[in-house]
């Protein structure tokens, strides 16, 4: 898989701790195609990367901004709202922020998303 594909997983918080239990007994391995990202709704990773927030990703992708507060005057969003924004996006390994002299500057990481869920038969 591409490096700048970030894979992204869909499971409620019982369902996540189930798998992390089962991983920890050693019942299932962890392997290197499975999601390294999980939300717990498709709602909530369309929040984090549905609306204005692709379009912030392809601002930074496209115009490179040096600092925050440079995406803020391309943007006309507010420093603080992007700088939340972002950090939600950093934890998610969607950018990264690099503090640079006393400016942080953001840089995109995952360019393409691949979104994997499914039912669990057991429960059907």
């Amino acid at each position: 898989m591409d490096p700048n594909t970030l894979k992204i997983g869909i499971a409620t918080a019982e369902e996540f701790r189930a798998l992390t239990r089962a991983v920890a007994r050693g019942e299932k391995g962890r392997d290197g195609d499975e999601p390294k990202v999980w939300f717990e709704s498709l709602q909530s990773a369309a929040q984090v990367l549905g609306g204005e927030n692709k379009k912030l990703l392809q601002t930074i992708l496209d115009r490179h901004p040096a600092s925050i507060k440079e995406l803020e005057e391309i943007t006309g969003r507010k420093s603080s709202s992007l700088s939340r924004t972002l950090k939600t996006m950093e934890r998610y390994g969607i950018v990264s922020l690099t503090k640079v002299k006393n400016q942080v500057k953001p840089e995109v990481k995952a360019t393409e998303f691949h979104i994997e869920f499914g039912l669990d038969r057991r429960s059907a």
